[in-house]
């Protein structure tokens, strides 16, 4: 590559001096990318391999060209999904997460010395420059990394862009750089996924010693732009969006939260049917009787953001949250997707594709088209739970690329089955209205849910932890909180709803509650809540339950509505399930109990510690408008 290219950058010294010394790869196009995730060879199976010491040849992945893109599958299982405890503060700013001298017992500086050794030691390096956050309003960043890597290259450019090389501009100065270094998960880490950032002056590095994309191509991104963030006074949603055009040509947005697993991708995409067009509402666990619906018009979607929504405080309009896709590609997780008809849309847009895709964990073959039901097995018999595909937004029809209002945020919790005999926290309807007092202590808890097919867990309920984009951050718990409650109050025209998925109660949902949500409140064109029948839950931690739901002339049955009323759980099962619910909160918001909370965010804590009603948490933040129900107003 001609060097006289990297007299366009303006480089910290430690990459300079590597560029100025190796050979340098530069992409101008997708297809580049595509020929170098195969190592530029003529073949169809390409081995990421390194010569790692003390161990030997370490093949961690292997590539295979199909018709329809390339397949990625790593050796290990363990890299097949991201690690939750991944990340290590190497400065010595302020932060709640774990500090890498506390974890390691030294000073990060030797290893990032070694980290830009290796660097400099192999034959060739690709760097790839692109906007963390977007293209009009992003921030410069970089990519170093093996050519070898070619893959890890292609995946970061699908989901962030990237700028062609005869595109760089002048005096590109990056705000943050990734720096790939796959052999040091063996020889410091013990095989672990590490992920190390180091948050310098004006500048984010971020040291990725795994070549899963997930913990810093994916979310490392999204901790640079949550870094930024932090400093300014925003911050970027862990959420989709979608906005909606009904029949009736009753027109809204609706963002939906939550922690890996929530159904963020699922709120963009059409209800599933039964091949008879019908909609299965629900499957009772004990008694395997099932519920359907017939839903004949459905709503015109338009995505908007899949991940991760940035609201800029040059969106703002001071009425309602205003958003935009900090993304240029999404990572689909399709474990849902078994068999072909699941999701025509996923399926045609993969199968036949504009131009070639990135999968991962899924079992391609060379020369053959990429399946998306066929799942790698991380054992015999046992379907990887994690397979994804990179689909750049841009193939994705009807999205909406500038800047949308929010008309409701949505929060999605993944709940396990819950009855009389085995209570659990399986205990919300399809939906329930939430004041915005309470939305903020959900985004504060963020239960990561029942059966999280995306990250390496542990079974029950485990804080996401703030905004539900804790794992990605790099600060503190208070500011990020602060940021959300401050969001909150300057939106006072954005309406908040809880929707869970998979279980309501005894009954199998999978995502059909946040479909059922999403239809009706747009075939109503409400989204104030005026005239809903709203009643108090009997967890005031719930909010409001609907009294009624009729959806195209369909009566839903009210224990979908109230958990409390299925005969297999009743008032008894329902309030275990809500202690189980209650305590979990009560312990998890104590840890934001700090100097510096805002003292509205501690009255709402304390009033959650204090047992407080609906009522109390309404009393908090009061926005003046009228509502139909049987107790109180409603936020």
């Amino acid at each position: 590559m001609e060097k006289s290219l990297f007299k366009k950058f303006i480089l910290p010294p430690e990459l300079e001096r590597i560029v100025e010394n190796k050979e340098v790869i530069l992409a101008e196009s997708r297809e580049d990318l595509s020929d170098l995730s195969l190592g530029r060879i003529e073949g169809n199976t390409f081995e990421v391999a390194y010569d790692t010491p003390g161990i030997g040849r370490v093949v961690e992945a292997t590539v295979i060209r199909c018709k329809n893109g390339i397949s990625v599958n790593y050796a290990d299982p363990y890299l097949r999904r991201r690690d939750p405890d991944c990340m290590v503060i190497a400065d010595h700013r302020p932060t709640d997460k774990p500090k890498f001298i506390d974890k390691y017992g030294t000073e990060f500086t030797d290893l990032r010395k070694a980290t830009f050794d290796w660097l400099e030691e192999q034959d060739e390096l690709i760097i790839v420059p692109f906007m963390s956050g977007g293209d009009e309003t992003g921030y410069p960043s970089l990519l170093v990394a093996p050519a070898n890597a070619g893959f890890f290259a292609a995946g970061l450019a699908d989901l962030q862009g990237f700028i062609p090389r005869s595109k760089i501009p002048q005096d590109f100065t990056p705000r943050a750089v990734i720096y790939l270094a796959p052999p040091f998960r063996h020889t410091h880490f013990n095989g672990k996924q590490v992920v190390v950032h180091n948050r310098l002056d004006k500048m984010h590095e971020m040291f990725a010693y795994n070549l899963y994309p997930g913990p810093s191509a994916k979310k490392g991104i999204y901790a640079v732009l949550l870094d930024i963030g932090e400093e300014e006074g925003w911050t970027t949603l862990h959420a989709s969006a979608v906005k909606i055009t009904t029949p009736y040509e009753n027109v809204f947005t609706i963002m939906h939260e939550g922690a890996s697993g929530s159904g963020k991708s699922e709120m963009t995409g059409a209800i599933q049917r039964e091949q008879d067009g019908r909609v299965l509402l629900g499957t009772n666990i004990k008694s395997n009787e099932k519920y359907y619906l017939d839903i004949k018009d459905s709503s015109e979607l338009q995505p908007v953001t899949d991940d991760m929504a940035i609201a800029l405080p040059s969106f703002q309009n001071g009425k309602k949250l205003v958003i935009k896709d900090a993304e240029h590609g999404w990572f689909l997780r399709i474990n849902h997707i078994t068999e072909y008809g699941t999701d025509p849309a996923i399926e045609r847009a993969t199968i036949h594709p504009k131009e070639p895709l990135v999968f991962f964990n899924i079992d391609g073959k060379p020369d053959a088209t990429c399946l998306i039901w066929e799942h790698t097995l991380d054992a015999p018999g046992k379907p990887c739970t994690n397979p994804r595909v990179i689909l750049p937004r841009k193939f994705v029809p009807n999205t909406v690329d500038e800047p949308v209002e929010v008309d409701i945020r949505s929060f999605g919790i993944r709940c396990p089955p819950s009855t009389r005999e085995n209570p659990n926290y399986g205990i919300i309807g399809i939906f329930h209205v939430l004041p915005p007092a309470l939305a903020w202590i959900w985004r504060l808890v963020a239960p990561r849910g029942h059966a999280n097919p995306s990250i390496v867990s542990a079974e029950g309920m485990i804080s996401e932890g703030v905004g539900s984009y804790w794992p990605f951050c790099t600060g503190r718990r208070v500011d990020q909180a602060n940021i959300l409650l401050e969001q909150i109050l300057n939106t006072p025209l954005t309406r908040y709803i809880l929707i869970p998925n998979q279980h309501i109660g005894a009954y199998e949902v999978g995502f059909m509650g946040q479909w059922i949500a999403r239809e009706y409140i747009s075939l109503r064109g409400n989204v104030s809540f005026k005239k809903e029948p709203l009643v108090p839950s009997r967890s005031p931690l719930l909010g409001y339950a609907l009294e009624s739901l009729k959806i195209d002339g369909q009566v839903i049955p009210k224990h979908f509505l109230q958990v409390e009323l299925q005969k297999d759980n009743g008032i008894e099962g329902y309030d275990a399930g809500a202690k189980l619910l209650t305590d979990f909160f009560k312990v998890t918001l104590e840890q934001y109990l700090v100097p510096d909370l805002h003292p509205l965010g501690r009255k709402i804590i304390e009033t959650c510690l204090n047992d407080g009603t609906l009522n109390d948490y309404v009393d908090l933040i009061q926005y003046p408008i009228e509502s139909k129900i049987k107790e109180g107003p409603i936020a």
